[in-house]
C-alpha cells in the first residue's frame, strides 16, 4: 500500500510538473540566465506540489510501522527526490526527437578568438591538453567522453564553492552566479552518469581518469582563486573542444564505426527524449549542453573583465527581474 501511494504520488507530481512547464515557459538567455521571476514562481509551485506529495507519503508512513527505524526517522523534506533538471529549460516542454535536436542552433564551429595574453594562455593550454587525449583514446569516443565529463564537472563546482565563500566573507550578494555554476556542475555529472551506462571503463582506465581529475581539480582551484576571469576562459575553450569531440562522435556513428544503440533510460528521462531515442540522440543532446556551457563561461569571463559581474543588476529594469536579490 505504501509503495502504491508513493508511486501514485510521484505520478501526480510528474503530471503537475509537466503541466506547469507547459504553462510557465522559463525565459532563457544565450549565456544561460534562468533565474527570472517566472522561473522563481515556477519553482515555488513545484515546491508546493512537492510538499503535498511529501505530506501524503509521510501521513501513510506514520500509520504503518516500518521495520527500518532509519526510514521512520527520515525528515519529510528528504522523502521528495531532488531530481536533476536539464540545463536547457525548454527541454522539458515536450518530447525531443532527432530532428528537434539537429535543428538546435548551437554554433558548432563557434570560436572565441583570444583578445589578450591571458586569453591566449588559456586557449593554448587547452589545445595542448587535448593532444595527449587524442593520442591515448584515438577513436574510442565513449571512453573519451567519460574522461571529458569527469574533468568538465569540476569547474562549475569549484567556481560555485569559491564564490560562495567569497560571498560569505564579504557579506555581499554573489550576483547570481552560484546557482548557474552548480547547475552546470550537475549537468556535467549527469553526462558522466549517462556515459557510464553506455561505456564501461576498465579498472586501469578508471584509475587514470581519477588521477587526471584530481590533478585538474587542484590546478583549476588555484587558477580560480588567482584569476577567475582566466579560469572561465579556460572552461569556455574546454567546452569548444567538447563540442568538437562530440561532433566527431556523431560522424563516427553516422559512418557505422560506432553502433547506434538504444539510448539508456537515464538519458531518455533527463533530456525528455523520445522513447525510441538512440545513442546518436544522446550525443546531440550532450553537445547542445556543452555549447551552452561554452557560451556561458566565455560570457562570465567577459563580465569579470569589464567589472559587471552582477547578473541581477542587468535584469533590474527587465520584466523577468527576480524578486529576491541573490
Amino acid at each position: 500500500m505504501s509503495a502504491l501511494l508513493s508511486t501514485r504520488a510521484t505520478s501526480v507530481l510528474r503530471g503537475a510538473d509537466l503541466g506547469l512547464l507547459q504553462t510557465n515557459v522559463i525565459s532563457t538567455r544565450s549565456f544561460g540566465i534562468k533565474s527570472t521571476l517566472r522561473a522563481q514562481k515556477f519553482m515555488a509551485k513545484l515546491a508546493r506540489q512537492d510538499a503535498k506529495v511529501s505530506s501524503s507519503v509521510t501521513a501513510l508512513k506514520e500509520t504503518e510501522q516500518s521495520q527500518d527505524p532509519l526510514v521512520d526517522d527520515m525528515p519529510r523534506e528528504l522523502r521528495v527526490p531532488m531530481t536533476p533538471l536539464p540545463i536547457r529549460a525548454d527541454t522539458m516542454e515536450r518530447r525531443w526527437g532527432t530532428k528537434d535536436l539537429e535543428d538546435l542552433d548551437i554554433g558548432v564551429r563557434k570560436h572565441r578568438k583570444p583578445e589578450n595574453v591571458a586569453d591566449a594562455i588559456a586557449y593554448y593550454a587547452v589545445k595542448s591538453a587535448r593532444k595527449p587525449t587524442d593520442i591515448f583514446f584515438r577513436n574510442k569516443y565513449l571512453h573519451r567522453s567519460v574522461m571529458l565529463e569527469v574533468v568538465a564537472a569540476v569547474p562549475g563546482m569549484v567556481g560555485a564553492l569559491i564564490r560562495h565563500i567569497k560571498s560569505l566573507q564579504g557579506m555581499r550578494h554573489d550576483g547570481g552566479w552560484i546557482g548557474h555554476l552548480l547547475h552546470e556542475a550537475e549537468n556535467e555529472r549527469m553526462h558522466l552518469m549517462t556515459w557510464m551506462e553506455v561505456g564501461k571503463p576498465v579498472l586501469w582506465e578508471r584509475a587514470l581518469i581519477a588521477t587526471v581529475q584530481t590533478g585538474f581539480f587542484a590546478v583549476f582551484s588555484l587558477l580560480y582563486m588567482v584569476s577567475p576571469r582566466t579560469a572561465h576562459r579556460v572552461v569556455g575553450y574546454l567546452e569548444e573542444e567538447a563540442v568538437t569531440s562530440y561532433t566527431h562522435f556523431i560522424k563516427e556513428i553516422d559512418a557505422g564505426r560506432i553502433e547506434n544503440v538504444k539510448a539508456p533510460a537515464i538519458a531518455v528521462a533527463y533530456w525528455n527524449l523520445d522513447e525510441s531515442a538512440t545513442l546518436r540522440d544522446v550525443v546531440l543532446a550532450v553537445r547542445a549542453d556543452e555549447a551552452l556551457h561554452r557560451d556561458t563561461n566565455h560570457h562570465f569571463s567577459d563580465r569579470i573583465r569589464v567589472g559587471r559581474e552582477s547578473l541581477y543588476e542587468d535584469l533590474d529594469h527587465a520584466d523577468d527581474k527576480p524578486h529576491i536579490k541573490y
